[in-house]
């Protein structure tokens, strides 16, 4: 019995073939210059089985491209087109990046149709990736005219979590490039959505896309916390400032830096405080302001932000980002996330809270992980 568990496709000339039932793999070859691969894991498969899936082979051609930088767009299951479609192809042409855009299908009224009958299940989830698989390249053709290189990948799989974590292993991508899901704060409540699963987990810069005024940003700011005297965002600053600088550059759009301080979220031991009513004494109070101001100032200096580049805000930084975001519309934002492995695998929250009420698109960046 076929058992079709990876379908991926890198041209528009050639459509899945059955092949019998064994440990198989092949790959078929279109004539230039474009190729298709079609990846098939071949079993015996027990009645109900789960449908997963495994990437088995790779286009000969991508591993020519492994020195060009790549950048990796995750598309709706739904065949639904969204601006990050254009912001992808504008990133990857500005920073002459290869793009490669990945689909993770899984219909739960097509793996529940396997209760009645395997064999019609296997056809029409056969059916479904083929047809997605001919949509992502009517996509991909007019961003190839601009001269993106775009290759095109379909996967059946009912967790794509873990398998866009196992693309970003084998094949490492500069960055992860995604369209918001806006969901209810109660569907949030009750099931965890993929984006924040991807925010929480994701090795590589992540750029949700929302809001989308330009293709290629125009106005792009980093928010920073440079103030911790604990080591535990040591150098972390430092990264977000040079990834905005490097996509500002590239893009060749504004970058500020913002700094949101709100007193309350530091620490009284950190500065030798014996307790925390000691903030609001007025001459501890301007020493932190203070403090905190020449922290920032470093920072960007260190990084070469001019002066009329940089804000500081008191404020709590949700508020104020979402505010400075709406007020100077914003494209980009770069915020930098703290993860550890443990039961608290999101340290400083801000983004994760912010993701839904940002007016413009994120792009979040993840420090080295932290062990407990």
């Amino acid at each position: 019995m076929i058992n079709p568990m990876n379908i991926r496709g890198h041209g528009d000339h050639t459509s899945a073939r059955q092949i019998p039932s064994c440990a198989c793999l092949m790959q078929i070859k279109p004539p230039m210059p474009f190729s298709v691969s079609i990846g098939l894991r071949c079993q015996r498969q027990q009645p109900h089985a789960a449908m997963s899936s495994k990437r088995l082979c790779d286009d000969p051609r991508e591993i020519s491209m492994s020195e060009q930088a790549r950048f990796m767009m995750v598309a709706s299951p739904l065949m639904q087109n969204s601006p990050a479609f254009d912001r992808a192809a504008a990133l990857a042409k500005a920073e002459g990046a290869a793009l490669h855009i990945v689909a993770f299908d899984y219909l739960e009224g097509l793996a529940t149709a396997g209760m009645v009958n395997e064999q019609a299940l296997e056809q029409m989830r056969l059916g479904y990736v083929e047809r997605h698989r001919q949509w992502l390249e009517e996509q991909a053709r007019p961003l190839r005219k601009i001269g993106v290189t775009v290759t095109t990948e379909v996967v059946w799989v009912e967790k794509p979590l873990q398998e866009i974590l196992i693309h970003l292993k084998e094949q490492p991508m500069a960055v992860l490039i995604k369209a918001l899901e806006h969901e209810s704060l109660l569907s949030r409540l009750i099931f965890t959505p993929l984006d924040i699963h991807l925010l929480r987990e994701c090795p590589v810069p992540l750029h949700f896309v929302s809001n989308v005024q330009h293709a290629l940003p125009r106005r792009i700011v980093a928010a920073v916390d440079p103030f911790h005297h604990d080591g535990q965002y040591k150098g972390f600053n430092d990264r977000i400032l040079r990834e905005a600088v490097k996509l500002a550059t590239a893009c060749n759009a504004q970058v500020d830096v913002i700094y949101a301080h709100d007193l309350s979220s530091i620490g009284a031991d950190e500065f030798g405080f014996d307790n925390a009513s000691a903030y609001f004494s007025s001459s501890n109070a301007k020493t932190l302001f203070d403090a905190q101001g020449q922290a920032f100032i470093d920072l960007a200096e260190r990084n070469g932000i001019p002066p009329e580049q940089r804000h500081m805000v008191m404020g709590n930084p949700a508020k104020v980002l979402a505010s400075y975001a709406d007020a100077y519309s914003i494209d980009v934002i770069v915020m930098g996330r703290i993860g550890h492995r443990g039961v608290g695998r999101l340290v400083g929250s801000t983004v994760e809270h912010l993701l839904y009420k940002m007016p413009c698109s994120v792009w979040v960046v993840s420090p080295e992980v932290l062990e407990d």
